[in-house]
């Protein structure tokens, strides 16, 4: 199993950018799928983007596409979520989460580590 801890969450104007992180340590990171989830006031977790293991393929939600970017880098066991053009209902408690299968994120299957969070306020 990794361990997985966010950071780069803070408050942002509408229109602006993030950065996120998640660094893990443990073994074999790089053969592990990651997923970014997140979580409203009030509202379930949701699904926001995936990686394969080494980053040759990305998924995201329809709410995201064209505006966040998810990217990974196996040398320093860390990936990221570029957020732009955010909008007050991007806020939210960001989550990064890294499994085996990266199909399972394609199909609404989530298993494996998950961080403490980072939280990400955008006012309008």
């Amino acid at each position: 199993q990794v361990q997985l801890v966010e950071s780069g969450g803070g408050l942002v104007q509408a229109g602006g950018s993030l950065r996120l992180s998640c660094a893990a340590s443990g073994r074999a990171f790089s053969n592990y799928a990651v997923g970014w989830f997140r979580q409203g006031p009030g509202k379930e977790r949701e699904f926001v983007a995936a990686i394969n293991f080494n980053g040759d393929s990305t998924y995201y939600a329809d709410s995201v596409k064209g505006r966040f970017t998810i990217s990974r880098d196996n040398a320093k066991n860390t990936v990221n979520l570029q957020m732009n053009s955010l909008k007050p209902e991007d806020t939210a408690v960001y989550y990064c989460n890294a499994q085996w299968s990266y199909r399972d994120y394609e199909r609404g299957r989530t298993s494996g580590s998950w961080g403490q969070g980072t939280q990400v306020t955008v006012s309008s």
